[in-house]
């Protein structure tokens, strides 16, 4: 078995009948979408899902998993994702598909969110480069007080079109560098100060990591 879908499964316990579920985005995400919807079609569990992006819309429909919004029902019972990075103290930086912005608002509307990951993704302290979504016209002044935080700011470039990556909400996709970061809390507070930065790839509110490896760690809150 893989170490993506051995996450799954392990997060895929947690799903009761009649739970709204929050639906990440990503290659691990995309293995609890499948062994949820296997659940779904064996053990006729009732759940609806709420997706985080566009991508993973369609592969919860294409797999007869139910489709909800916030609209309907602004808590979700349970959110689950990916993650690009994840310390011991459940600190995650997230958003290499650029779905952040949704992916944080359906994890942070949640009764509880988990994130699923293989080893690999497993680090001391965060460090990756920190995705944004920002408004177009904010982009002289977010580079500036990115600046001023001690980072540096860099427009994401498209694979196969010309330009800046656009998010699905219509705005840039950028990546800031800050090697590694000391306080994500405080950090996740000051690029969200920042105007016009919609929201960025650090999340600080998670309840359990599912990590998969030669064993299977769960990691849950303090």
């Amino acid at each position: 078995m893989n170490l993506k879908k051995m996450a799954a499964l392990s997060a895929l316990r947690l799903i009761e009948d009649g739970m709204v579920v929050g639906l990440g985005t990503g290659s691990t995400a995309e293995e609890f979408l499948i062994v949820l919807s296997e659940r779904i079609k064996k053990e006729g569990l009732e759940i609806e899902g709420i997706p985080t992006s566009f991508r993973t819309k369609k592969k919860a429909i294409k797999l007869g998993i139910p489709i909800t919004s916030l609209d309907e029902h602004p808590e979700p019972d349970i959110a689950v994702d990916g993650a690009d990075q994840v310390t011991e103290r459940l600190h995650a930086i997230k958003g290499g598909g650029g779905a952040h912005t949704l992916e944080k608002i359906i994890a942070y509307a949640s009764k509880k969110f988990v994130i699923i990951v293989d080893e690999s993704k497993m680090s001391e302290k965060l460090s990756l480069p920190i995705p944004l979504e920002i408004l177009t016209t904010s982009l002289p002044l977010v580079e500036r007080r990115i600046s001023e935080l001690g980072g540096e700011l860099n427009l994401r470039e498209g694979s196969g079109k010309y330009g800046p990556v656009i998010s699905e909400n219509g705005n840039l996709i950028a990546d800031a560098k800050f090697g590694t970061i000391a306080h994500p809390e405080k950090l996740e507070r000051e690029l969200n100060e920042i105007p016009g930065v919609i929201e960025n790839g650090i999340f600080t509110r998670c309840d359990e990591v599912h990590c998969a490896g030669k064993e299977l760690r769960i990691l849950k809150k303090n």
